[in-house]
């Protein structure tokens, strides 16, 4: 089991930058596979990026492609969200989350464990 805290969200103008953390705490944290997402108000919760325990699979969001990329630092037991060029459509809260299996598992079947989310707000 982990507990996850996000950090780093807050308001940024158009094409600015932002990088998101996630802060875990447990034993087995590096085997864990890890992904942020976000919901907008009005909107849907949506898939944004995972990253596998060593870092060496990753997946985007086609609406994200290219502007964010997500890394990991296990001896920190941090996830990280780095977001470029960031548009008003990017508005939302992020979430961290983390499943005690595959990245390709978890992209399946759900994650297991969550933070309490980060607000996000990009003005035009």
């Amino acid at each position: 089991q982990v507990q996850l805290v996000e950090s780093g969200g807050g308001l940024v103008q158009a094409g600015g930058s932002l990088r998101l953390s996630c802060a875990a705490s447990g034993r087995t944290y590096s085997s864990y596979a890890m992904g942020w997402f976000r919901q907008a108000p009005g909107k849907e919760r949506e898939f944004v990026a995972a990253i596998s325990g060593s870092g060496g699979i990753i997946y985007y969001a086609d609406s994200v492609k290219g502007r964010f990329t997500i890394s990991r630092d296990n001896a920190k037991n941090t996830v990280y969200l780095q977001m470029n060029s960031l548009k008003p459509e990017d508005t939302a809260v992020y979430y961290c989350a983390a499943a005690d299996r595959t990245t390709a598992q978890a992209m399946e079947y759900g994650y297991d464990f969550w933070g309490q989310g980060t607000q996000v707000t990009v003005s035009s």
